[in-house]
């Protein structure tokens, strides 16, 4: 009896064993190998298709470097919130790991370097729950950003440093960006200054329209009219065809999403696109160059973009250096009533060229009615049944009837999907365009954040519905204990801005309301501390502003504002205060 029950424990514990190991898979087992510089797009595929086979609870990756090639990657048809350009070309995109319908699962990627060849989606995360992946780098072997050095320039001629990275040819005396399977058109471009560590927009008209010799290996001559171009020796230029149908890694219709330890040396189109999910952390993400590299550029456009979550969305400790648009950005998305059917059915549509083929509503959702020239709410509902009718367009049922002030060419917004934010202990540099641009009506709280150099307003809160179409009002704002260092040098202001884009306004209802900004340091070159334009209730207070260039006073700008309170704030120079109705 007691060599059976002793036996019967034993194989009890081996299958505990065998059982607890399944749920474990190293990659390598699938023929993942680094440092080859081998294509490793199918055994990547073949041990995540094994992990959901076996319900595994974790993906280990080998140490080193990974090559993937977007040929033989996961294929799927994504429609991308900002990024979907609005034409016929393919919306298939090719994804280096695709979590499809994963629960309980996290990839551990113990610091490998991902490098892709092609444009490719870094990792996409689909109608998946309980995800966490971390420590894991991505580049791009051939980044979709081009950068030179400017070595010598005069009226007419300008010689130049190409980057290893940027891979050119030279064809009858001009010169053509070519990448793994493209090459560049137009060629969007921003100047980096070292000198100041500033970004500028320019141009490469000049040089595309100059004759260009080799003279050396990756470096060039031209020679043509470079009069009127505020080029200087030692400048850097980045640029890119413009054209988004990409984006570096993508989260739709997902819940509970840790994203932890993650270098992106480089991401083709919108950053790190999460879009209709909830309950979203993304801790120590560093947007970068590597080190080594002497690249300015890590990000095509944003670096991280919320679009439709909810739940809270939390960004810590994070860093973000050299992006060609705004470290981050949170949003919803107006949609513009086209057809009243009947007394509770509409027909509402995507009004922005770059952001359309997915569902914005849902059932049971909660709705406002917003006037586009005032912005503010005209009355409520509640979904019964949305669907897709075209990619352009849905059709949307309501719970009670239609209210009766509502009229064609007015918006809809989706309250259900909008989330609380955290904000801190992340360092924002190096972007031609704002830091942070914010519009929810949860709470909100940016604190103990560095942003340094932001070519525009480092903190942006909007709302619009007739440009970008990016709702909504801000209801409860807390900004507190950040430095805000030589913002602003694009737009001749570095302040943080509160501008919805009403043609209205209101004596009595204001777009957003409740905004706090204490106990932040304002390193300004640019009088502009403060625009405000619609807000009910807003402090500032106990703030430090310290001129690092000779201006005389620091400016705060309110227009149609009402309950302000500015109070204790401390500086060299002398407050100006411009309250416009």
């Amino acid at each position: 009896m007691k060599t059976f029950l002793c036996k019967s424990i034993l194989l009890l514990y081996c299958c505990c064993c065998q059982t607890f190991a399944q749920k474990v898979i190293y990659a390598s087992e699938y023929g993942v190998k680094p440092n080859t510089q081998q294509d490793m797009a199918l055994p990547i595929r073949k041990a995540l298709d094994a992990c959901q086979k076996m319900h595994a609870q974790k993906l280990i990756l080998p140490q080193g470097r990974i090559d993937i090639w977007s040929n033989d990657a996961e294929k799927r048809t994504l429609y991308l919130s900002n990024s979907t350009e609005n034409d016929t070309l393919s919306k298939i995109k090719s994804i280096a790991f695709l979590l499809e319908n994963y629960q309980n699962f996290s990839i551990e990627g113990q610091n490998t370097l991902i490098v892709l060849h092609g444009k490719m989606v870094s990792f996409a995360l689909l109608n998946s729950r309980n995800i966490q992946i971390k420590n894991l780098r991505f580049d791009y072997e051939r980044p979709t950003m081009s950068e030179l050095t400017l070595l010598k320039v005069t009226p007419t001629e300008v010689d130049v440093e190409v980057h290893p990275d940027s891979k050119y040819k030279i064809d009858q005396g001009r010169i053509t960006f070519l990448g793994e399977g493209w090459e560049a058109k137009s060629l969007h471009t921003i100047l980096f200054r070292p000198q100041s560590n500033e970004m500028h927009y320019s141009s490469m008209k000049p040089l595309q329209q100059a004759k260009v010799i080799a003279i050396a290996p990756n470096q060039l001559h031209f020679e043509g009219d470079f009069s009127k171009v505020n080029f200087q020796q030692n400048d850097i230029l980045t640029f890119r065809d413009p054209y988004r149908d990409n984006c570096g890694a993508f989260i739709h219709l997902s819940k509970n999403i840790l994203l932890e330890n993650i270098s992106m040396h480089y991401m083709h189109g919108l950053g790190i696109l999460s879009q209709f999910s909830e309950n979203l952390t993304l801790r120590h993400i560093f947007v970068k160059p590597q080190a080594n590299s002497h690249r300015i550029i890590a990000a095509f456009a944003d670096c991280f973009h919320f679009s439709g979550c909810k739940g809270l969305v939390k960004i810590e400790n994070c860093e973000t250096s050299g992006a060609h648009d705004d470290p981050i950005n949170v949003h919803g998305t107006h949609l513009q009533i086209t057809k009243i059917l009947a007394p509770q059915k509409l027909v509402i549509r995507f009004m922005h060229h770059q952001t359309y083929g997915f569902k914005a509503f849902f059932e049971k959702d909660s709705i406002a009615f917003i006037n586009p020239a005032t912005l503010l709410p005209i009355g409520f509902g509640k979904i019964k049944s949305a669907k897709l009718i075209n990619p352009r367009e849905m059709e949307v049922e309501l719970f009670q009837n239609v209210p009766s002030t509502v009229q064609i060419g007015q918006s809809l917004e989706n309250l259900t999907w909008t989330p609380s934010v955290i904000i801190q202990n992340c360092r924002f540099e190096r972007t031609n365009t704002r830091g942070i641009l914010m519009t929810t009506p949860r709470k909100v709280v940016i604190q103990n954040n560095v942003f340094k150099g932001t070519g525009m307003y480092p903190i942006l809160i909007a709302d619009d519905a007739a440009s970008w179409y990016e709702s909504g009002a801000v209801k409860d704002v807390l900004i507190q204990n950040n430095v805000f260092e030589n913002c602003g040098y694009n737009t001749q202001s570095g302040a943080i801005a509160i501008l919805p884009e009403n043609h209205e306004t209101n004596p009595i209802q204001k777009v957003h309301r409740n905004i706090r900004i204490i106990n932040n340091t304002f390193k300004i070159s640019q009088p502009g501390v403060l625009q405000a334009k619609s807000v009910d209730k807003l402090i500032f207070s106990n703030n430090t502003i310290i001129p690092f260039s000779p201006i005389k006073e620091f400016s705060i700008l309110l227009t149609s504002c009402k309950n302000i309170s500015i109070e204790n704030n401390k500086s060299t120079v002398k407050e100006k205060i411009e309250n416009k109705e």
